[in-house]
């Protein structure tokens, strides 16, 4: 199969979150057939939950990793997804805290619509928790479906950055 780029979106907010993306971007970057070309540094947002912003929740750090593989889309959610348990992830109730959180943003050009995945990610461009950070290490970047990432709305909303190291 021929190398896609992909856009992988990271959130923690139960446990040791920055710990927690570090160790995920090192379990990506070990992934048979992935390649890590890029991570941003972290930011931090509030937790959003189905009815909205919710302060009262742990606040969420977030990422964006640019990989390249040659796994199918379906073969990189299923790796993810290990990953995430591997980090203590339970699904308990939609939208809920979590150790870890990795989504698939875009896979290519890929556009998808079914039960176990949809590309790109269906909400990415009204998150600059993705948007931000994924134009720190792609200023070029385009959402397929949306157009230039930089000419979103939600991209130029503010974000809290995260005082450490870059992901990478």
């Amino acid at each position: 199969m021929a190398a896609t780029p992909a856009v992988l979106s990271l959130g923690s907010n139960l446990g040791d979150r920055e710990r927690t993306l570090r160790d995920a971007v090192s379990a990506i970057a070990a992934l048979h057939g992935v390649t890590v070309d890029a991570a941003s540094g972290l930011i931090e947002t509030a937790a959003l939950k189905p009815a909205g912003v919710d302060d009262s929740a742990p606040a969420y750090l977030n990422a964006v990793v640019v990989v390249t593989t040659t796994l199918s889309a379906a073969d990189l959610l299923a790796a993810v997804a290990a990953i995430e348990l591997d980090h203590g992830r339970v699904r308990e109730e939609r939208w809920g805290d979590r150790t870890l959180d990795i989504d698939i943003v875009t896979y290519g050009d890929l556009r998808q619509d079914d039960v176990a995945l949809t590309l790109p990610h269906p909400r990415a461009a009204e998150r600059s928790f993705v948007l931000v950070p994924w134009l720190e290490i792609d200023p070029d970047a385009v959402l397929p479906g949306f157009g230039r990432v930089d000419g979103l709305p939600a991209a130029s909303e503010s974000v809290s950055r995260y005082p450490s190291e870059a992901l990478s």
